[in-house]
């Protein structure tokens, strides 16, 4: 899925040489994404933004194939998963399993993480059958849910996450604002005893219990701004509840920066 996305799509297309067919949902990119992806391979389908999850299905709909593996523009496999991958798939795909998951690791600070799980091999189910394995449709933050068992790769993929800290904050501002939208939806108590205990707890559980901490400051900022988007998002929903007009202020004002889809 690609919205702006002419500085990665090249690198995310080249990674997987072996692919069938791939597959650019593009959302009204003002960029050359559109372009630059067709002129690698990719067949380019323009759909309007449908939200996380429900964007990831309809791409789904589109491949002509069931076997799917899902990568986000920032992203690309290595050398050594796309080797791994070509042997291994045929595999895969002659059996009754569900998914394939991969293990990702992240770039942060212009440097990769070792340590901190969320950063350094985190396992991600991206590889599926489309019959048997779908996306949560939840604003942000969607997962795929399947049935039956799935097949661990070993070889990682690679998450050039956010090149500055200023762009980590923008894009957690947008996923903050979708999360609350979607508790919005649900009509989610507030709980705001919780508050100084989410960020507390948050930022011990990703700075010592995912061995944050040994990837020296850099991990310490890691810690703390998850923490900060685990509190963030609780504020801003409450403040949605509190004073209803600001969800279309913050919408006009996300607009501005080309943050609201």
């Amino acid at each position: 899925m690609t919205y702006n996305e002419a500085s990665n799509i090249a690198r995310c297309l080249d990674s997987v040489p072996f692919a069938a067919e791939k597959i650019v949902v593009d959302s009204g990119s003002t960029d050359d994404t559109a372009m630059i992806a067709q002129q690698h391979g990719a067949r380019v389908i323009h759909q309007p933004w449908l939200g996380f999850g429900a964007q990831r299905n309809f791409a789904s709909s589109q491949s002509r194939h069931d076997w799917i593996l899902f990568l986000d523009a920032d992203e690309a496999l290595t050398p050594e998963l796309a080797a791994e991958l070509q042997a291994k798939l045929p595999q895969l795909m002659a059996s009754d399993s569900a998914a394939g998951i991969i293990v990702r690791t992240a770039e942060f600070m212009g440097k990769p993480m070792r340590w901190y799980k969320l950063m350094a091999r985190e396992r991600k189910a991206r590889i599926y059958h489309r019959q048997r394995a779908s996306w949560s449709e939840s604003r942000v933050h969607e997962s795929l849910r399947y049935s039956g068992t799935a097949v661990t790769f070993h070889a990682p993929f690679i998450h050039y996450l956010n090149p500055t800290l200023v762009h980590h904050e923008l894009k957690y501002l947008r996923y903050a604002e979708l999360k609350a939208l979607d508790w919005h939806d649900r009509k989610r108590k507030a709980r705001v005893f919780e508050w100084p205990l989410v960020f507390l707890a948050t930022f011990i559980k990703d700075y010592f219990l995912r061995l944050a901490f040994l990837d020296g400051a850099r991990g310490f900022a890691a810690a703390w701004l998850a923490a900060n988007y685990a509190l963030y998002k609780r504020l801003r929903y409450f403040e949605m509840r509190e004073f209803p007009d600001s969800i279309k202020l913050a919408s006009q004002e996300l607009q501005k920066h080309n943050l609201e889809r």
